[in-house]
């Protein structure tokens, strides 16, 4: 959840579009070629084996259907953003649930953030269609309407939560402290997140932490949908 704003505000100004002509082009992207491996797609960006597999596995299945697409990387608390031609835009560091977890608690989205406890804060896993909306006083992505879960630009908070220094850390063992929202930093935000998905949809992939990898996405290059979870 993103931790602001009243969820009836969040409701009532939901804005959420998708063209049914494709994803616009980037300024500067450079198609991909289809047999392209993870390793060169990642370039010189570090990443886990789960998520150089979980690209590999979309670009060959076509799994994001030509949109740009997010893959969130829970255990080591980073965030990789690619084009609709599987072009790296960008990566960032990321604050995630307190909990861990793969699974939404049912209802969670229609609770007060007062109500929900320590436990409850889980980021859940899954394959999810994702939109740019509104959530009171500002645009976040939307990742599970229901569940009240999005990505946004990194919030204060309290001060004792200190969340900027979270993600400024170099280890990613502290980045646990949201009610389950993804936090990233506000120039990524900005500068990736917003233009990739701007006037379209797109996929967000959160890698499990609990659960094997191919338990939540069906990986194989002629089945595009995630398994149901």
């Amino acid at each position: 959840m993103a931790g602001f704003g009243s969820r009836t505000a969040r409701r009532a100004v939901l804005v959420a579009v998708a063209l049914a002509a494709g994803v616009a082009s980037v300024a500067g992207a450079q198609p991909v070629a289809a047999g392209t491996s993870a390793t060169a797609r990642f370039g010189t960006a570090a990443a886990s084996r789960d998520a150089r597999d979980t690209v590999d596995w979309v670009m060959r299945s076509r799994d994001n259907q030509t949109l740009p697409f997010v893959v969130i990387d829970k255990v080591n608390a980073v965030v990789f953003a690619f084009d609709g031609t599987g072009v790296l835009r960008g990566t960032a560091p990321a604050l995630l649930g307190l909990a861990r977890g793969d699974d939404s608690v049912p209802g969670i989205g229609q609770r007060k953030l007062a109500t929900i406890t320590p436990a409850e804060r889980t980021t859940p896993a899954g394959r999810f269609q994702a939109s740019i909306g509104a959530d009171f006083e500002q645009d976040i992505l939307w990742i599970d309407y229901a569940a009240a879960l999005s990505l946004h630009r990194v919030i204060a908070g309290r001060r004792v939560d200190d969340r900027a220094g979270r993600l400024a850390s170099a280890t990613p063992g502290d980045n646990r402290i949201s009610y389950g929202c993804v936090n990233v930093p506000a120039r990524f935000y900005d500068g990736v997140i917003k233009p990739l998905f701007t006037g379209t949809v797109g996929i967000v992939y959160i890698l499990p932490e609990t659960r094997p990898l191919r338990s939540v996405f069906a990986m194989t290059a002629s089945a595009p949908d995630a398994v149901p979870h």
